[in-house]
């Protein structure tokens, strides 16, 4: 194992306390964009959780997560801790379908964040709309909620831009040493 200097330490934490300065300023931009327009706006915050917990550890996304939720609750005017949890707990999932299973592709990211969303504004006009028995409350799910999980998806793509350079710019890259590169390359040609 390789020891690092103290001026890569020092590097490494400067790194990180800038990448997650960065991450919460897009949270910040995400939440500014989400209290101002119409009603149907995307919920950028949900693919702006997802991106985070894709390139980071359990807890790191679950923090994240959690604290997109209650944005989004204070954003939607919804039960505070309601969407908090909802994220908290799927970020956490999120981290460890792509540490265990899933690589780092544009078509995953999409994917899930498709479900999450899709989830998320069900488990709204469930629990908002349809629960409370309301005149005509199925046209809120098929005008609304859909519309809103369509511009969800759509602005995902360019927030997955944004999170993937600031990944690409300052994510601490593994240091292998000589020894581990040539047990690597021996158990290859096995």
């Amino acid at each position: 194992m390789r020891i690092r200097t103290p001026r890569e330490q020092r590097i490494l934490y400067f790194k990180t306390i800038l990448r997650w300065t960065l991450y919460y300023l897009v949270i910040f931009l995400c939440f500014l964009i989400m209290t101002s327009g119409t009603w149907t706006k995307p919920i950028l915050l949900v693919p702006c959780a997802v991106a985070i917990a894709v390139g980071n550890g359990q807890y790191s996304s679950a923090v994240s997560g959690a604290f997109c939720g209650f944005l989004i609750d204070i954003a939607c005017g919804k039960l505070v801790g309601y969407n908090a949890a909802l994220l908290a707990v799927f970020c956490i999932i999120i981290s460890l379908l792509y540490e265990l299973y899933l690589r780092n592709k544009f078509v995953n990211y999409i994917v899930i964040t498709a479900v999450l969303a899709y989830i998320q504004c069900w488990l709204d006009y469930k629990f908002y709309y349809e629960m409370w028995e309301y005149d005509n409350v199925e046209r809120i799910f098929s005008q609304l909620s859909m519309k809103v999980w369509a511009l969800t998806i759509i602005s995902a793509c360019l927030i997955y831009i944004i999170i993937e350079f600031i990944n690409k710019k300052l994510m601490p890259k593994n240091h292998v040493t000589i020894e581990e590169a040539i047990n690597t390359a021996i158990r290859s040609e096995k």
